[in-house]
């Protein structure tokens, strides 16, 4: 079989940041990478789950929207997914929507969005605490982050 492209990238070396992962057609996928994989230092589910309703609310919300197509947990725990409409949204323009909902996430108030047995099937170990924490060690890794680190 065909190795997936995510299981070419040298995972031991890998750090924290932002990374462009592939491009199919106008589609983009960032791969967002917020611990060191093969360390043991994964997200909990309560941080992965809680983390993923606050950016997903905030990209959806957010002034660019329009162009987000997608967010969500890797099953590795170390980070989560984002595909964009790259017609809408450039490589440094995908960069700033991050780090600007990042830092909106680290200031958020009020519940975690979803919160409620209606809206969400595991939404017991949804912690706003958590959430606003992974936002802020993300922000503060992305913060300088260039267009050039894209890259593996």
């Amino acid at each position: 079989m065909e190795k997936i492209a995510s299981f070419t990238v040298d995972h031991t070396v890998l750090q924290p940041g932002m990374y462009l992962s592939r491009q199919d057609g106008n589609v983009v996928t960032y791969d967002l990478r917020f611990k060191k994989p093969n360390t043991g230092d994964l997200l909990s589910n309560a941080e992965l789950h809680s983390a993923e309703h606050l950016y997903a609310t905030l990209l959806r919300n957010s002034e660019r929207k329009d162009a987000v197509l997608y967010f969500g947990p890797m099953g590795c725990q170390t980070g989560f997914y984002l595909l964009v409409d790259g017609t809408k949204l450039s490589h440094e323009d995908a960069i700033a929507l991050m780090q600007d909902v990042s830092a909106k996430g680290a200031q958020y108030e009020g519940e975690v969005p979803g919160k409620s047995a209606v809206e969400c099937g595991n939404y017991r170990n949804l912690d706003i605490a958590l959430a606003k924490n992974v936002c802020r060690a993300y922000c503060d890794i992305i913060r300088n982050w260039p267009v050039e680190k894209l890259q593996y």
